[in-house]
């Protein structure tokens, strides 16, 4: 196996290279190219943050947890375990890492502590860099380091450059010292640049990894924004295939010079005040830069040009040595007479009056923190924590864990919790404007759904959802009846191997006129659900949808405004065509015996609304508008967009608010800028009662048939901490509609068998050893929210 190492450069495209990276992951793998999820989804800052000098805690590992020598050899242990499985998992031909600062290590210890971490898997390790000119990337990593908190004006590079002597390397790294956290004092952030010594920065590489190992090649910002950008990644690969286009992306601009003034000179008092204790965590931090911005010219690298000619020498030597290179990667721009001056902040700017305006935040921030700090120190050994029913007291140990916890978690997950509870991904259901704990008045009774006469007319099938079902017979006649009473006009359901009765109950709601079904049976491929989502997609109902929704039988659109219904919705969104309808997972509620009663008020505590990790907890299933505009229809979200159609799509979430861009080509899960539930959820009930989860169990997966549903699973999916009764709204008119469904003789008996077969299906699984065990284990297995966090992501890296 051989091993591409690619180690940045900083301000020199790596973003855009690991957002290649993983959107090929896929194709990349197919052609014996892995690149690693565990290390990070783009930038393997786990891979940096592991192999850093113990001593030399930069501000990437303070913020992330491990600034500790101890934290940061649980780190390396785990890097090391998760290289080590996916590796042998995926059995790959070639290991792609990527991690932009790894260009920044100082010295060849830190290089060697990497060289120590790949040695074991591979003797055939190849370093890339991509580099520019070095006056031009010094004044893109001075505008991202200002913007983070630098204090010092580019004057300081210039006046150094002219004293360097033994080479700018040495005289940058003079100046690293050691970090002080508190004051904000980070070498990778405060001091020069050493790396764009690109000549000291080969020879420290190849020093450790061996001559010739380090390859330079050009940073052309062009190339990198364009379609592309998959040429060069073959290049470096030496793949012949085709690997498709990178998606093009507009050049950002280059923030002013004058803002950088004032961001600067306001780093400056907000460095003072956190030397007389104040406390301004990173996000805080940004949105001041911001508040400052102004719009202007840019900083111009020709300004610079006495800080280019130092290295002019040097890089005629690289454009001989370094084959990828060109002489144009590493012109100096034209000089401008007048060199660099800091620029006019404008309009009589001062920095202290800014920070004056923010000065109640800053304190109030800072007082949050003492407190936290005061309560932190002052805890007792013994503690007691809420458990996911959000009732019962659990004695905690001095750790923070109970009792099931310590029990049942891996050592990785115990580290996991223990670094990241009191941090950004605490979940916790502080977000949003509704009210979910108290249920308000019923939602109004609305007619029948009945397609309107002009739809029925030019043969628009009006709102569909496609779905897939395995033996669910219980379940079908509430979520078609509720899904019917708020707004859906048509339903295309498959099924496979159902022994249960689903697949009669379906047949005959299609005499009815309800719905429409399809066997699956003899479904090809990985899953029978993609094969009949590929299938569905050749279908009149869909082709002629207003609006196509896949959804499985245990999830509700639950439409939280208006009158409850899709159209209320879709009114607060008229530019929409897709919506990210993020999950909101509920438990079990305490249910162990499987019912013959709604599911949507059986079930009502819920996960937390904010609970970025782990990544189940926040997917999504799509709305999708059927404006002709993507190509393929997959289980969470609509694929393969047509360029023709980039500019009508408009992708909203639950709030109604914009998704970003990059969700128009890929995504499945909402994240910390998308997430939103105020105007529309869609409510999963994966496990409904503990009996019902046996006989889940039992039967197996309709997407991922190869994975087991066992303790891990019930872990991830029993959110069981928050009142949620937003949905019950909606009990009357679905009674209503399921009343008239019921009215059909046959449909009743059909429903009842199904119900009687799930009983004797769940007395059976429970004389079964197997089960029974899993049955006790699932209902003993209590776990605080944050428990099941750090149990979750434990199981993300072990597998």
């Amino acid at each position: 196996m051989r091993i591409y190492l690619h180690i940045g450069l900083p301000a020199c495209g790596a973003e855009r290279l690991q957002e290649l990276l993983d959107s090929k992951r896929d194709q990349l793998l197919d052609k014996g190219v892995l690149f690693p999820r565990g290390l990070g989804g783009k930038n393997h800052t786990r891979l940096y943050m592991a192999t850093t000098d113990p001593e030399r805690v930069d501000i990437l590992r303070f913020h992330r947890g491990f600034a500790d020598p101890e934290k940061q050899a649980t780190l390396l242990r785990q890097v090391e375990e998760t290289l080590e499985s996916e590796i042998n998992k995926r059995q790959p031909d070639v290991l792609f890492l990527s991690a932009s600062q790894l260009g920044t290590l100082t010295n060849e210890a830190e290089v060697a502590r990497v060289h120590a971490l790949l040695r074991p898997l591979s003797d055939d390790i190849r370093i890339i860099a991509h580099v520019d000119e070095q006056a031009r990337v010094l004044v893109r990593h001075y505008a991202h380091t200002v913007l983070s908190g630098r204090t010092a004006p580019l004057s300081r590079e210039i006046a150094l450059a002219e004293k360097a002597k033994n080479g700018w390397a040495d005289a940058a790294l003079a100046q690293w010292g050691k970090s002080q956290p508190a004051h904000h004092q980070f070498s990778d952030l405060q001091a020069p640049p050493h790396w764009l010594d690109y000549t000291a920065l080969v020879a420290r590489w190849d020093g450790v990894f061996g001559k010739g190992a380090t390859e330079l090649r050009p940073y052309d910002p062009e190339l990198f924004a364009s379609e592309k950008l998959t040429d060069e990644l073959r290049e470096i690969l030496g793949i012949e295939k085709s690997i498709g286009k990178a998606s093009p992306q507009e050049l950002k601009p280059s923030p002013s010079a004058a803002w950088l003034t004032r961001a600067r000179q306001m780093n400056e008092v907000l460095v003072a005040l956190l030397s007389k204790g104040r406390v301004i965590p990173p996000p805080l931090w940004r949105r001041l830069m911001e508040s400052v911005h102004v719009p202007g010219d840019p900083i111009a690298p020709g300004q610079l040009v006495a800080f280019s000619k130092i290295f002019e020498k040097s890089n005629k030597s690289l454009l001989k040595s370094q084959q990828s290179l060109t002489p144009a990667s590493l012109k100096r721009d034209r000089a401008i007479s007048k060199g660099w001056q800091e620029a006019d902040p404008t309009k009589g700017y001062r920095a202290t009056q800014y920070v004056a305006s923010a000065l109640p935040r800053i304190n109030q921030v800072t007082r949050a923190a003492l407190r936290e700090q005061q309560k932190a120190e002052t805890a007792a050994p013994a503690q007691k924590a809420m458990d996911t029913s959000g009732h019962e007291p659990i004695q905690v140990n001095k750790n923070g864990l109970t009792p099931v916890a310590e029990k049942l978690m891996s050592q990785r997950a115990k580290e996991n919790f223990e670094h990241l509870r009191g941090g950004r991904f605490e979940p916790h259901n502080n977000i949003g404007r509704v009210d979910e704990t108290q249920l308000g008045a019923d939602y109004s009774e609305i007619e029948r759904r009945d397609l309107p006469k002009a739809l029925k007319a030019n043969g628009n099938s009006g709102n569909v959802i496609v779905g897939c079902m395995k033996n669910e017979a219980p379940y079908i006649l509430e979520w078609v009846a509720y899904h019917r009473a708020m707004g859906i006009d048509n339903f295309l359901i498959y099924t496979n191997d159902c022994s249960d009765g689903t697949s009669e109950i379906l047949d005959h709601l299609q005499e009815m006129g309800v719905l429409q079904h399809r066997n699956n049976d003899k479904w090809k491929g990985n899953s029978p659900q993609q094969y009949a989502l590929n299938q569905s997609l050749k279908e009149h109902v869909i082709k002629n949808a207003e609006w196509v929704i896949h959804i499985d039988v245990d999830e509700f659109i639950n439409v939280r405004c208006g009158n409850g219904t899709l159209q209320d919705f879709l009114d607060r969104v008229p530019d929409a065509t897709n919506v990210a309808m993020t999950w909101r997972l509920f438990g079990h509620n305490g249910v162990t015996e499987f019912a013959d009663d709604l599911v949507i008020d059986q079930f009502d505590t819920a996960a937390p609304k904010y609970a970025p990790k782990p990544h189940t907890v926040w997917g999504f299933k799509t709305m999708t508008k059927n404006v002709g505009a993507y190509e393929k229809l997959s289980c969470h979200r609509p694929n393969k967009l047509r360029e023709s159609h980039r500019d009508q799509v408009n992708w909203v979430n639950g709030s109604g608010l914009p998704m970003s861009e990059n969700y128009k080509d890929k995504g499945w899960r909402s994240d910390l800028k998308t997430i939103g539930y105020d105007l529309l959820q869609l409510n999963h009930y994966a496990l409904r009662s503990a009996e019902s989860y046996l006989i889940k169990r039992q039967r197996g997966r309709a997407l991922h048939v190869d994975r087991s549903i066992g303790i891990n699973y019930w872990v991830r999916m029993d959110w069981s901490a928050n009142k949620d009764v937003t949905i019950k709204c909606n009990i009357p008119r679905t009674v209503a509609e399921l009343g008239w469904l019921m009215q059909d003789k046959k449909l009743a008996d059909l429903h009842q068998s199904g119900v009687d077969w799930h009983r004797a299906k769940a007395v059976e699984l429970r004389q079964n050893p197997e089960f029974s065990d899993l049955y006790d284990q699932a209902l003993e297995t209590k776990l605080t929210e944050m428990e099941r966090v750090a149990y979750a992501l434990a199981l993300d890296m072990e597998s």
